[in-house]
């Protein structure tokens, strides 16, 4: 029997990286797609020997998805028993201020790219019996993050595409679930926003937001994996915020208020 096998959009660094390792070192075959070939080449040197294939790939060209796929199950004896849609980039500050082409490149990347990669997975994922979309989502994806709003929305949506197709694909017997993650140690966090010349990871430290390992979300994705639940929060942050917006919403709104400067708007 060929060993189980996990494909993983964004497996050059971060949250991809980290997961490459944990399900390689569990015995896994680890399929590392990316657009950074460097990225990969530096993942694949941290995994077991012929644990690993390489795929240089957008994921907003479905053909370039189809091409990966093909050549991942070639090398995986045909089985995808985790479709893991990791890929994202996040870009911040006010909406006003974003250009609409960047806008436009986070919803293609960010949402367009889940959607591209269960589209041409479905026939691998239903041809392995028990197989697993995994999403990774986000913590803003619970209540719209001021300074992020068109982050948060994609996140919204790959949340409600997760819950949709959980149960569509039911009957296929493709479980579907997200990570949902709070602040995590990744390059994201140096990049710098519109309104700001500091790197997020500075403010949120000053701030006192906690910053989560990405080893914590590779223990969440196997967690997801081999767990029940269509969402797995990650970190103290996310599992908090998941709480008040479902029953203090109200209270979230005011203290993003306060933070975006806008309280005395309000009032």
């Amino acid at each position: 029997m060929a060993r189980r096998a996990i494909f993983i959009t964004g497996g050059g660094s971060g949250i991809g990286r980290a997961a490459a390792r944990h399900f390689a070192d569990r015995g896994w075959f680890v399929g590392l797609a990316d657009v950074n070939a460097q990225g990969i080449d530096e993942t694949a040197a941290h995994l077991p020997e012929g644990a690993v294939s390489r795929h240089i790939m957008d994921v907003r060209d479905r053909d370039q998805w189809q091409k990966a796929l093909a050549d991942f199950a070639a090398a995986s004896e045909g089985r995808l028993d985790v479709l893991f849609n990791n890929a994202g980039i996040g870009t911040g500050g006010q909406f006003i201020d974003m250009p609409p082409a960047e806008t436009d490149r986070l919803i293609a990347i960010n949402f367009g790219g889940v959607v591209n990669g269960i589209y041409s997975a479905l026939p691998l994922l239903r041809a392995t019996p028990g197989s697993t979309i995994l999403n990774t989502g986000s913590a803003s994806g619970f209540y719209g993050v001021a300074g992020l709003a068109v982050y948060s929305a994609t996140k919204f949506a790959v949340r409600g595409l997760t819950e949709a197709l959980e149960i569509e694909f039911g009957k296929y017997g493709i479980k579907v679930c997200s990570l949902m993650p709070g602040f995590i140690d990744t390059p994201l966090l140096d990049q710098v926003s519109a309104d700001s010349n500091e790197p997020a990871r500075i403010r949120l430290a000053a701030s006192g937001f906690e910053i989560v390992p990405v080893e914590r979300v590779a223990e969440a994705a196997w967690e997801a994996v081999h767990g029940s639940r269509v969402h797995v929060t990650v970190g103290k942050m996310a599992r908090r915020l998941s709480r008040l917006a479902r029953f203090f919403p109200g209270l979230i709104a005011r203290q993003s208020k306060k933070m975006d400067g806008l309280g005395a708007a309000q009032t």
